[in-house]
């Protein structure tokens, strides 16, 4: 196999991480949902929270992503 084509599939292989993110940010916000539905007095105390646990797997992508770039130029 050519060294060009091994770091495109690695630079593939290595954006595979932005779908673990997108499938976490989409639990958390839907899971909050829930949980404001059933107990909408707690859901403001909670938004904090929300905020950070969305921060967190967004990064996680963004880091999937500039890897992926890194290993497509390097």
């Amino acid at each position: 196999m050519e060294p060009e084509a091994a770091k495109f599939i690695g630079a593939g292989l290595a954006t595979l991480g932005m779908i673990g993110s997108a499938l976490g940010v989409g639990n958390i916000f839907g899971q909050f949902l829930a949980g404001a539905l059933r107990n909408p007095s707690a859901a403001a105390s909670q938004v904090g929270n929300l905020f950070v646990g969305a921060a967190l797997a967004e990064a996680l992508g963004i880091l999937a992503f500039v890897l992926g770039i890194l290993i497509w130029l390097g």
